[in-house]
């Protein structure tokens, strides 16, 4: 009986949703790393703290991380979806842009999963230098947001699963990625 089976509990994606975009609003991230602070910018920033969680709940391995990574996924590109009707996007362009933009991201987290579970610096760093600063004049402190990047991950990492798994994720100051190595 297969319609008998336990369906895993509603994943808490309102706190998650609500940590990976106060993590991409961290003024650090703009000011000490530099990444620009335009509707590009912050859009690289909410898609680099969305993979470090996913990751996260990727790593539990379980159908309710599974379940609830997908909810996140969701409540993020509603958030998105949101944000372009507020800045005046049509009703018949929304389907095209948030199309483009779940692309854009599923390529992010393809090209920064590959780096960090290589161990891969240098791979990690000509990701984000691909990502964070195309079409930007410079002035991005691409090793600083590598070195944050790897310092996020170590820290979710260490989170208890049942914290990970209740919406509670920790992001570290991006101003101390200068204090890293």
């Amino acid at each position: 009986m297969r319609f008998l089976r336990k369906i895993p509990r509603a994943a808490p994606a309102a706190p998650a949703l609500a940590a990976v975009t106060g993590a991409a609003r961290q003024p650090a991230l703009y000011g000490a790393c530099g990444v620009p602070d335009t509707l590009d910018g912050r859009f690289d920033m909410v898609c680099l703290h969305g993979f470090l969680a996913m990751r996260r709940l990727k790593a539990i391995g379980s159908d309710e991380s599974a379940a609830f990574s997908q909810a996140l996924f969701d409540a993020l590109f509603a958030d998105m979806d949101a944000a372009l009707r507020q800045i005046g996007v049509s009703d018949l362009r929304i389907g095209r842009e948030v199309k483009k933009l779940a692309k854009a991201f599923l390529g992010r987290v393809t090209a920064y999963d590959a780096a960090l579970s290589r161990g891969d610096a240098v791979e990690l760093r000509e990701a984000l230098m691909r990502n964070v600063c195309r079409g930007c004049d410079g002035g991005v402190d691409v090793d600083a947001l590598a070195r944050y990047t790897k310092a996020a991950a170590a820290v979710l990492a260490a989170h208890p699963d049942d914290r990970v798994l209740a919406g509670d994720f920790s992001f570290p100051d991006p101003a101390c990625a200068y204090d890293l190595d």
